[in-house]
């Protein structure tokens, strides 16, 4: 601050409770206010408390002064001072507990004056802290925020928070003196300010109209200055906004002190000032820290108003007006909005926790609510809050309504819709544009056309007031001289205001320091159409440009000052907005403007003549030729404004009421829309209605209709609803409630074919809704075919989906009034775009019973979602797209269409001989339109396999861009590019190669990226010790499809913990990236720590990080975490690097990793990327700072900003300081129930370096770790997870379980051995024991005890202890046996929940024969799936086929000798499993039908006994003819590698023709069937390597850890 500006007439006293003790001026800090202490409130002990972040900045200063002053006046006054952390948690018990300490150690007496200076929270705290000090003591507030200058410190209510709300502890004890020094908000950061804007509406809108004027004209001043640089600091030097400042402050301090000088208590008038509070609070309850209060005052006042309005005592234009001034100073005005969002990472507010929550608001008695009513700006309906009942706030704050069918049959009412939106958007474009005062009446007060209101204003076209308590609007027009704006027009989905705008855009001068102006909106704006505009514009010199995606928003428009004029054509068959834009344009054009309409007959011709007839009434008379078709010649000149002009209601918006009679059986009448009106929509009463059976009675200005006995409505054969489109969906829902008349209940509307391409596409969006009442329709080119049921509806139990669409919301909640059931609208706040007050006009005006309910859920758009779109396949030929596809179309159940193939069948030509006889460019042109069909025709439950060269042609890329852009998958496939070649020079099916195969690699590379949006890289077979590569894939698409989530697994652990590499590359962990990845739930690649051979710079490049994760991919099957640490956050990657960050970013989420981390400090455009991928694909956020400089603390809230900005981001997350002792820690705990604890977004929060390492034993969810095999720590004080978990046991946080193998005999079993040292490994503190039982009643008295951990079940138990759990998995109940039992805790209260049974003898049957090497995609000779075998009916059968379906096996032969036993087995599996029975006495033709031999097989029969003879002689004849098969598949390898150039191998796997044998019998360790497998050149696995496996996946359902298998083996 400066010092000591004072406003003209000096300081400012303000009166309150009988004194003036409210002191407002600039420049009161230090000398001022201690000379006034001293001298009139004079004590020996003076303590001053504010918080870290103002002491520093304020305290030298005042302590400077304060010595001065005594020393002036030979006083011994004492000063001491205190500072804690800033922040809404500080106003708690304990810091109210830490003051009062504080006080007593000081010795502070009860002569003594407090001084509190700083924002509410201050205030609030250190003024309960004077009130309970020795039964209170003196306090003085000096407030530093506006908000507190303005509310919380005036008039003595101080209060702390308590965990069951806002405010509940406290006391009323007025200050001694209260400084508002205006210059502290010269310091003041911008969302301070803002923040504090919102108590000064509302004092303004609840006790002064004239106040309230001044601040909705001063508004673009007082944002200007908040946005300027140095912020109001330069109010030093612009008296304007000094006086301005000091005028609002003096204006909201002075109602406030009037208030509270009446109604000190709060007995009733006091409650005013609570206008947006009783709502704002329980907001705030919940989105707090992140959303400031003022900022939740003032959703909470817009709500408020809007129930004021549903309750009838106030008009709509007074919230719109409200809602406006409230915009203009940048607060929220709803929870949607995207700032709210964003800050609260989208933290939701349900409304029974808001009910809740204002129900033990202080201001309420129980479940009666108090809230203050507007009933005009300036006045409210009661000098007091007023009691409102829960269902009619429910219903305000829901965002859904359920709607009752409860129409009174002798209803006959009069209603008056809003304004016409068409009239209103074109009246505020041409009084804008025109010269002098035009005064609007019944405007329509909507989403719309406040878009409308602020995009002009933006432009500086007008300058706008309200009168008559905002049913007047006055608009003062520039004459047209409009200027470029600085900050995009945001026009969410107002189709109407963005295309008008467009043009009226083009008309804006350039100013010094702008140039162009940006158009832009929400998701779905940005796919309407506007292109046939924009290419007009263009034609006619005006220069814009497509931002996204071509011919829509976002645009920019650069100020030109006009379009040229002349002759101008434009395509006007989508939509007659186009024609109105660059009609009501025109004059301004730098020549007249012909404009010819082109394309055929133009859509919505009354809305073109509506505006030329509007044009008229503007002083710019249009003409119409008479000899052109649509053709129309425009004059230059100026709009004159007329004084006044009214508004006509909307004619569409009038079709709701009049439909309400007609479907109800009802009278209604509209009063001002007649047969005069300017809307081709009012003739919807006589075209519609009337046919349908409804007495129709219309004047030039008035419609009332009465609808015919309820359920009698008539069908029209057919209406052409081209003259009034938008009234279609009216039309629709009465069709709908049509009865059969003359054998037909079918109408047939056409003439829309526009509405396909309004908010969304309404003809399919009627059919999809209709369709859940039982209604039939049938999409036609133009228009909707409805076949009526009378009343006879179904019950729409999923609700109904508006799509954002206040028309669709509408016009089906009519229907809705005569279901027989409620039925749930959901979206319905979408009706504000036209009518805001719509839900109010159907409780108060046809009294319908409205229920407000929550959102039951994300809707699902047509019956449809994202997961369920067809996938397309792109990449280079030979890359493995038909592999893949055939895995996909396996995995998902999906058909697989090769595009290839197709395109063959298409031309009846094979693709070589189509290139050869028609060439390259026919071929492309044939592949073009065959993918533009299928994108048509199979657009959902498809697996589509793309030719390689589908990227060449431009329209193509266009194409998938675009199917990706908009929620489906497109997978870029890859592999090694020289093995790739490798393969490409010996495939003879396709055309030979014209260019370089790499250059045409490198030349393509690009447009794959461009044109995929997931990327599956797969890596080369010889790297041994990898996972099967269909099993990697499945992996990969399940993650795609989003059915598993690895934040959710990890969530529901109570320890968990990633493995942080320190490798420079992954193969270097080969050999033990096994052992480090035991006891983790996740696996971080530090990208920042790889060394690429390759790279100059030492930064990696894509390529590099795309076969790291690759190659970690297929090494483990945890999560991967991708991290790209910047040196400036402790990592090595080059800060400014950012192009380089970019595409490693990039790389990682089109992979889809599970896990990114990003740092809150990366670059914005980083930041924008990545969270722009959060909710398209699969990749996680971990949203983390680190501070290895140790500048923050954890105790003066110097975190709390980092907290808030990676909760904007992150899905997770993830704050790292520094310990320099265990005080730090302590600090750490505080901050995580504190601050950390208020969002349920999990946080990773701990210390590096060696104090540290309890804050990471402690962290509890997704500790780094790291491991001894490492060669190094990722940051120093990182432990182990078996440390942390021997530390955790050793503090009693892991309590130690009991474990038990349960059965008999079990005397032998090595499974106690191999479990305790498993635990021991792992850090935990559990035993395992045997017990020898085969007592049910022990087995239950055992699982049953509350240190019970876990159990093996062995025979003869596996079946009886079933009966005794809660639950039985979905593995266990097919194999039909439990061999594990594990306790499900509550996490929190570490109480069992429920006792589950699994079965794992599958998971070591899959285990074992996978470490052999056994794999499901071996190419068998034949082509075919590779097939397995199940020798024998025994127990362990049924384990062994789950394993072999699991492994993808198919079909699956069982070897049976008896029938009855095979017919059993087989029969009980289902149809998908492929299980065929192989008889002994049957074999012959089963083993001639065999396309494949089986690969792999698991016996089960006893081993103690030689096989049975007819068994044998099959076995032999299956491994023979295997033998022979894989000795052919060796040799075509071996021939296609030779061709290829390669050494035998180089190409395929080094497992061909591998082929494995499983016993299951433990014993001889030799058995009489390996011994026969191994004579045929089989691999054998002894039945112990599975015993081993099923125990490995034991241990990791008893403790979630996947142990290390070779450990578990040794064991054993």
């Amino acid at each position: 601050m400066n010092g000591s500006k004072e406003g003209q007439d000096g300081p400012t006293k303000v009166p309150i409770l009988g004194r003036e003790s409210i002191i407002i001026d600039h420049g009161l800090w230090g000398s001022f206010i201690v000379n006034d202490l001293l001298d009139n409130i004079p004590s020996e002990n003076y303590a001053l408390v504010t918080d870290t972040n103002l002491g520093p900045l304020y305290l030298p200063r005042f302590r400077k002064a304060f010595e001065d002053a005594c020393s002036r006046r030979h006083v011994g006054a004492r000063l001491i001072t205190l500072e804690i952390p800033p922040g809404e948690t500080s106003k708690s018990v304990d810091s109210w507990a830490a003051v009062h300490n504080w006080l007593g150690s000081q010795k502070f007496v009860r002569n003594g004056v407090i001084i509190a200076l700083g924002g509410g929270v201050i205030g609030d705290l250190i003024g309960f802290n004077a009130a309970t000090w020795m039964r209170g003591v003196k306090v003085v507030q000096v407030p530093t925020t506006l908000l507190a200058m303005v509310d919380s410190s005036i008039g003595g209510k101080t209060a702390i928070d308590t965990s069951h709300g806002k405010n509940l502890v406290g006391a009323f004890w007025p200050p001694e003196r209260n400084y508002i020094d205006l210059d502290f908000l010269s310091t003041l950061p911008k969302r301070e300010l803002i923040n504090g804007m919102a108590e000064v509406i509302k004092t303004a809108a609840i006790w002064n109209q004239a106040e309230f004027s001044a601040l909705e004209d001063n508004a673009e001043l007082l944002m200007n200055a908040f946005h300027s640089h140095g912020g109001l600091a330069a109010m030093q030097h612009d008296d304007r906004v000094s006086l301005f400042i000091k005028r609002l402050v003096v204006g909201s301090v002075k109602v406030k002190a009037e208030v509270v000088t009446a109604d000190e208590r709060e007995g009733g008038l006091r409650n005013l000032l609570n206008f947006g509070h009783s709502i704002g609070h329980a907001i705030e309850a919940i989105l707090a820290p992140q959303i400031l209060h003022g900022e939740c005052v003032a959703i909470g006042m817009v709500k408020e108003a809007e129930l004021a309005r549903y309750l009838g005592v106030l008009s709509p234009g007074a919230v719109a007006r409200l809602t406006k001034c409230i915009s203009a100073y940048e607060l929220p005005t709803s929870l949607a909005d995207k700032r709210v969002c964003k800050r609260s990472a989208n933290k939701s507010c349900p409304v029974d926790e808001l009910i809740n929550i204002m129900a033990v608001d202080k201001k309420n008695a129980g479940s009666q609510k108090k809230v203050v009513l507007l009933s005009a700006i300036g006045r409210t309906l009661e000098p007091k809050a007023s009691d409102v009942a829960d269902a009619d706030i429910r219903l305000i704050l829901s965002p859904c309504a359920l709607v009752h069918p409860s129409v009174s049959e002798s209803a006959n009412v009069s209603c008056t819709p809003p304004g016409s939106k068409s009239i209103s958007n074109r009246v505020l474009v041409l009084a804008a544009l025109g010269s002098g005062t035009c005064r609007i009446t019944n405007l329509l007060h909507s989403d719309d056309t406040q878009f409308m209101l602020t995009a002009l204003t933006q432009l500086g076209a007008a300058s706008f007031a309200w009168e008559d308590e905002g049913r007047t609007l006055v608009i003062n027009g520039n004459g047209g001289l409009l200027k470029a704006s600085s900050t995009e027009l945001y026009l969410g989905n107002a189709g109407t205001a963005s295309r008008f705008l467009t043009t009226v855009a083009a008309l804006a001068m350039r100013t010094s320091s702008t140039s162009s102006t940006v158009l832009t909106g929400n998701a779905r704006m940005k796919e309407r159409p506007i292109g046939p505009l924009v290419q007009s514009l263009r034609k006619n010199g005006a220069e814009i440009s497509c931002l996204g995606k071509e011919g829509c928003l976002p645009i920019e428009v650069n100020a030109s000052a006009g379009f040229e004029g002349g002759e101008i054509e434009l395509a006007a068959t989508i939509s007659s907005q186009y024609v109105s834009s660059l009609l009501m344009c025109a004059p301004y054009a730098k020549r007249p403007v012909t404009l010819k309409l082109v394309g055929g007959k133009p859509i919505s011709q009354p809305y073109i003549d509506m505006t030329t007839a509007m044009m008229a009434s503007f002083g710019i008379r249009v003409l119409r030729s008479e000899t052109e078709t649509n053709t129309y010649h425009i004059p230059r000149g100026s709009y004159t404004n007329p004084k006044a002009y009214e508004v006509e209601s909307d004619a569409s918006s009038a079709t709701y009421p009049l439909a309400l009679a007609a479907i109800t059986g009802t009278t209604c009448t509209v009063p001002n829309i007649g047969s005069a009106s300017l809307q081709g929509d009012a003739r919807f009463a006589v075209d519609v209605l009337r046919p349908m059976g409804c007495s129709v009675k219309q004047t030039q200005v008035s419609t009332t209709v009465t609808g015919p006995p309820k359920g009698t409505l008539i069908p029209i054969p057919e209406v052409d609803m081209e003259p009034m489109t938008d009234a279609f969906l009216t039309a629709s829902v009465l069709a709908a409630a049509a009865q059969s008349t003359k054998g037909s209940s079918t109408t047939r509307i056409v003439g829309i074919a526009n509405q396909r391409v309004k908010e969304c596409n309404r003809i399919k969006a009627m059919k999809d809704e209709l369709a859940k009442f039982g209604v039939q329709c049938r999409e036609l080119e133009d228009g909707i075919e409805v076949d009526g049921r009378g009343l006879n509806l179904h019950e729409p139990k999923e609700g109904i989906h508006c799509y954002d669409d206040h028309r669709v919301a509408m016009s089906l909640s009519v229907l809705a009034t005569v279901s027989q059931h409620p039925v749930l609208i959901t979206e319905r706040d979408c009706v504000a775009k036209t009518w805001p007050g719509w839900w109010d006009i159907l409780h108060q005006t046809f009294k319908v019973n409205l229920e407000g309910k929550d959102s039951p859920g994300k809707p699902v758009a047509n019956g449809t979602t994202a997961e369920r779109k067809s996938i397309f396949i792109i990449g280079m030929r030979g890359a493995g797209k038909t592999t893949t596809g055939g895995w996909a179309s396996e995995l998902l159940g999906w058909p697989l269409l090769d595009l290839d193939t197709a395109l063959e069948e298409q031309t009846q030509t094979t693709i070589p001989e189509l290139v050869r006889s028609k060439g390259w460019e026919k071929f492309r042109e044939e592949e073009l339109k065959l993918l533009q069909n299928v994108l048509q025709e199979k657009p959902y439950g498809y697996v589509i396999a793309c030719g390689g060269g589908i990227v060449e042609t431009p329209a193509a890329r266009d194409l998938l861009s675009s199917y990706h852009a908009h929620g489906g998958i497109v997978l870029l496939v890859t592999r090694d590019i020289v093995r790739n070649i490798e393969y490409l020079n010996i495939d003879k099916t396709r055309p030979a190669w014209v260019d370089d195969i790499m250059a045409v690699w490198l030349r393509r590379r690009p447009w794959y990226e461009e044109c995929s949006n997931l990327h599956f890289h797969s890596q080369n077979a010889e790297h041994t010790g990898l996972n099967n590569p269909l099993e990697d894939f499945s992996r990969f698409l399940a993650l795609t499809q989003k059915k598993q989530s690895a934040l959710a697994k990890i969530r529901n652990k109570r320890h968990s913990f990633f493995v942080s590499l320190t490798v420079p590359r992954i193969r270097d962990t080969h050999d033990i990236l096994k052992e480090v990845v035991v006891g983790a739930d996740a696996v971080e690649l530090r990208a920042d720590l790889l060394r690429d051979p390759d790279s100059q710079n030492g930064v990696p490049s894509a390529d590099f990080i795309i076969e790291q994760i690759a190659l970690l991919r297929t090494m483990t099957t945890i999560p991967i975490i991708f991290t790209l640490r910047s040196q400036s956050q402790g990592g090595s990657f080059p800060d400014g690097a950012d192009d380089e960050a970019m595409k490693l970013y990039r790389s990682a989420i089109r992979m889809a990793v599970e896990f990114v981390d990003l740092e809150i400090t990366a670059p914005e455009p980083i930041i924008d990327f990545v969270t722009s991928q959060r909710d398209k694909g699969v990749t996680k956020i971990i949203a983390s700072h680190h501070n290895p400089q140790a500048t923050l603390s954890w105790a003066d809230g110097s975190w709390i900003p980092h907290y808030n900005r990676a909760l904007q981001y992150g899905d997770i997350i993830k704050l790292i300081g520094v310990a320099k002792s265990q005080s730090d820690n302590i600090d750490l705990f505080r901050f995580k129930s504190g601050p950390g604890s208020s969002h349920s977004t999990p946080l990773i929060a701990l210390n590096m370096g060696t104090h540290g390492q309890l804050s990471r034993v402690l962290n509890n969810f997704m500790t780094p770790v790291s491991h001894p095999a490492l060669p190094s720590k990722a940051a120093p004080g990182q432990l182990s997870a078996a440390e942390i978990c021997r530390t955790l046991s050793t503090i009693g946080e892991i309590p130690p379980l009991k474990f038990f193998l349960l059965g008999s005999p079990v005397a032998a079993s090595r499974g106690p051995v191999m479990h305790n040292t498993l635990f021991a490994e792992t850090g935990l503190p559990h035993h395992y024991d045997r017990v020898d039982t085969t007592d049910t009643e022990t087995v239950k008295r055992i699982i049953r005890a509350p240190d019970f951990g876990g159990a093996s079940v062995t025979i003869p138990l596996k079946l009886d202890v079933m009966p005794l759990l809660d639950e039985v998995a979905p593995q266990a109940t097919v194999i039909g046996a439990v061999n594990t039992i594990v306790p499900v805790r509550n996490n929190e209260s570490g109480e069992v929940e429920k006792l589950v049974g699994h079965n794992t003898d599958w998971q070591g049957i899959a285990l074992s024969l996978r470490n052999a090497g056994a794999s499901s995609s071996f190419p068998s000779s034949s082509g075919s799936a590779a097939s397995a075998l199940v020798v024998g009916t025994g127990g362990t059968s049924r384990a062994a086929i789950y394993a072999l379906h699991s492994m993808k096996f198919t079909p699956i032969y069982v070897l049976g000798r008896t029938p009855a036993n095979l017919g059993t087995l087989v029969g009980s599996f289902p149809s998908e499993y492929h299980v065929r029975a192989l008889h002994v006495d049957s074999s012959s033709d089963a083993l001639a039908e065999m396309r494949a031999v089986p690969i792999v097989a698991v016996g089960t029969i006893p081993a103690d006994k030689a096989i049975d003879v007819g068994m044998r002689e099959v076995l032999c004849r299956i491994f023979e003819r295997s033998e022979k098969e894989a000795a052919a598949t060796e040799t075509a390898t071996l021939e296609e590698t030779t061709q290829a150039g390669g050494e035998a191998g180089s190409g395929g796997s080094t497992v061909a023709g591998k082929r494995v044998l499983l016993e299951m019998a433990y014993k001889p360790a030799v058995t009489a069937l390996m011994r026969l497998a191994a004579d045929h050149g089989w691999a054998t696995v002894p039945g112990a390597e599975a015993l081993v496996g099923q125990g490995v996946y034991q241990f990791e359902h008893f403790t979630g850890i996947r142990p290390l298998y070779e450990v578990a083996r040794v064991s054993t």
